[in-house]
């Protein structure tokens, strides 16, 4: 019987780190887009419909 308590325990735990977590990818905006990096990887990058903000910078464009 003290098995299954520690079992419980140790689920509840688990999953009460797994809330958290998700919590916390979703107040930094990991679901914000789930759109854009798909197109974005099969679309040229020299084709101009292309909006420049989604364009990779190059090395010599990046401003630090």
């Amino acid at each position: 019987m003290n098995a299954l308590y520690l079992q419980i325990l140790i689920g509840v735990g688990v999953m009460i780190g797994i809330i958290i977590a998700f919590i916390l990818t979703i107040k930094s905006g990991q679901y914000d887009d789930l759109d854009s990096p798909a197109h974005r990887i099969i679309m040229d990058d020299d084709d101009p419909r292309i909006p420049e903000s989604a364009r990779p910078r190059k090395a010599s464009e990046k401003k630090e």
